[in-house]
């Protein structure tokens, strides 16, 4: 069991931003402040919680970011990924066209073709990114060097000689 975490002493003028905030429009900072007057109340995050309607562990995250951050703190942040970066800049998105434009076989790989994990793996291979990206990376590549990307699909064969005639009277 985690052990009790509470909020920062407050300053009067922190105190006046937090009572000012219980009258936002905005869900993120009303919350916010609920919990952090709660804490410095010395309620429990776990009492917190269940007055406030949420997770315990919302709770820890609130104080801890105040703790931090301060009244900076009672704002929603962008929910972007702080790591995002465009990996495949001009040269990189040629040398992924390059690369699509080939069998995967000549990369050494048992298919001939391509899925957007396979394409991550040998441009990770090839030098061509500096580490190992995700599909939906390659994906965004493909999306701005405006190339349709569809999935592999796999078609039904059969060793039969005849299967080519039957299929062709089946499906006329």
């Amino acid at each position: 069991m985690k052990p009790p975490i509470f909020v920062r002493s407050l300053t009067s003028e922190e105190r006046r931003q937090l009572q000012s905030g219980l009258r936002s429009r905005e869900a993120f900072t009303l919350r916010r402040c609920q919990i952090v007057l709660a804490s410095s109340a010395g309620q429990r995050p776990s009492e917190i919680a269940q007055a406030v309607g949420c997770a315990v562990q919302s709770v820890r995250n609130a104080i801890k970011a105040f703790n931090e951050r301060g009244p900076a703190s009672l704002q929603e942040r962008s929910h972007q990924t702080k790591t995002s970066q465009l990996i495949f800049i001009s040269h990189r998105q040629e040398q992924l066209r390059a690369l699509l434009h080939q069998s995967p076989r000549q990369f050494g790989e048992p298919v001939s073709t391509w899925t957007l994990n396979l394409a991550a793996e040998v441009c990770f291979a090839q030098g061509i990114t500096p580490h190992l990206v995700s599909d939906e990376t390659i994906r965004d590549a493909l999306k701005r060097l405006q190339v349709n990307w569809r999935r592999a699909k796999n078609w039904i064969n059969s060793p039969d000689p005849e299967y080519a005639r039957k299929k062709r009277r089946e499906t006329g």
